[in-house]
């Protein structure tokens, strides 16, 4: 929702969009927000024995405070920038980098849900965010700031019930 909120602002900034804004946008945005996880998945598959008889807190909390701080973005009183219609190397990487951090995060918890297929999480991630960032260059230049902060609140609430959904089948409730 992140990669979708930023491409929303891209489309506002360049205005008349091209196959290729879309195509950069996707490629970028999703391509980060499946490495991201998968470094994430690999890093915490490592602590995961120290930490496994608190895994699902872990998750929980990383989940929760993800999904509050979307949700927080998405209730500041922050517009697109319209002087941002770049599609350099460096911009389109920080952009990628910075909307793809908190799938780091993510990564990490999934390594803690032992049913997690990482590859088959991940080409999803990737290809959603691709789909997601494409159409969201597109409706920014048609729709503007309109569809930027339901994207962000609805994502802040998924990774929310997501966390909470984990924590209560390791805690046996589900």
């Amino acid at each position: 929702m992140d990669a979708f909120a930023v491409s929303v602002c891209k489309g506002l900034a360049v205005g008349k969009v091209t196959p290729k804004h879309m195509l950069t946008a996707g490629i970028w945005f999703g391509g980060f927000q499946a490495l991201m996880p998968l470094i994430g998945f690999f890093i915490g598959s490592l602590f995961h024995g120290y930490i496994e008889k608190f895994d699902h807190w872990v998750a929980f909390v990383l989940l929760g405070a993800i999904g509050i701080n979307m949700l927080k973005e998405a209730a500041s009183k922050e517009d697109c920038d319209p002087a941002d219609a770049s599609f350099n190397f460096k911009t389109m990487l920080i952009m990628a980098v910075a909307t793809s951090i908190d799938a780091l995060a993510v990564g990490v918890a999934l390594a803690m849900e032992s049913k997690t297929n990482i590859w088959l999480s991940v080409t999803l991630i990737g290809v959603i965010t691709f789909i997601f960032s494409a159409v969201g260059i597109k409706l920014g230049s048609i729709f503007g700031e309109k569809y930027k902060k339901k994207a962000e609140i609805a994502g802040g609430v998924i990774l929310i019930l997501l966390g909470f959904k984990i924590l209560l089948e390791h805690l046996g409730v589900l």
